[in-house]
């Protein structure tokens, strides 16, 4: 299998570790896309977005974009209830280990 199939039917087989690594790099990705942060580049994930320099509206589209690339439904609150990445990667882990996350 590719390492960059990121189907959500895949990422909900893996084990929990494994699954959390997966949503991190996506969620990476998104963020440092949005915030024109070169792939190579570090980006904190302990620090509040607002202090990473995002907006509202921007955080409304990484949520919309991971949605869809998850098949997910990510409630708005969620994004100012887990207001770091890490705190989002391990909400999303925890959604997508959950059967009836949908």
């Amino acid at each position: 299998m590719s390492s960059t199939d990121t189907t959500p039917h895949r990422l909900r087989e893996l084990p929990r570790a494994e699954l959390a690594e997966e949503i991190e790099t996506l969620v990476l990705r998104r963020f440092k896309t949005v915030l024109l942060i070169d792939e190579s580049e570090d980006l904190p994930l302990d620090i509040s977005y607002f202090d990473l320099g995002l907006t509202s509206l921007r955080l409304t589209e990484i949520r919309q974009s991971l949605e869809q690339l998850l098949d997910l439904s990510i409630n708005a609150n969620v994004l100012f209830n887990e207001p770091t990445i890490a705190h989002l990667v391990d909400h999303l882990a925890d959604a997508l280990a959950t059967p009836s996350s949908r």
